[in-house]
């Protein structure tokens, strides 16, 4: 069974950093490319950063760029999101993905952990 299990979430105060790390139950992640994406209460799933196999390219939303950084251990097939200087906006459920082809915001991406839940003070 492929899983994509997410962890690292919490409730944190505005300004705060927090670390989201993303395990994959198959090493054939290991060649696909791996993403994040958020959804907050009421509105559509979006995309925040996303990160190729091999790591030398990613991409960002532009509301987090500058703030976040998506990273990848294909050995340990674990996919991180470092989010610093948080904000009220970005709570949100945040879903780990796995893309079957393409790379990017516009990848086809079909394998979804659970996600785990990011909640900012002001």
């Amino acid at each position: 069974q492929v899983r994509l299990v997410e962890s690292g979430g919490g409730l944190v105060q505005a300004g705060d950093s927090l670390r989201l790390s993303c395990a994959a139950s198959r090493r054939t992640f290991s060649r696909a490319a791996m993403g994040w994406f958020r959804q907050a209460p009421g509105k559509e799933r979006e995309f925040v950063a996303a990160i190729t196999w091999t790591s030398d390219g990613t991409d960002y939303a532009d509301s987090v760029k500058g703030r976040f950084t998506v990273s990848r251990d294909n050995a340990k097939i674990t996919v991180d999101l470092q989010m610093t200087s948080l904000r009220p906006e970005d709570t949100a459920v945040y879903y780990c993905a796995a893309a079957r082809s393409g790379a990017g915001p516009a990848a086809s991406w079909y394998y979804w952990g659970q996600g785990t839940q990011v909640t900012v003070s002001s």
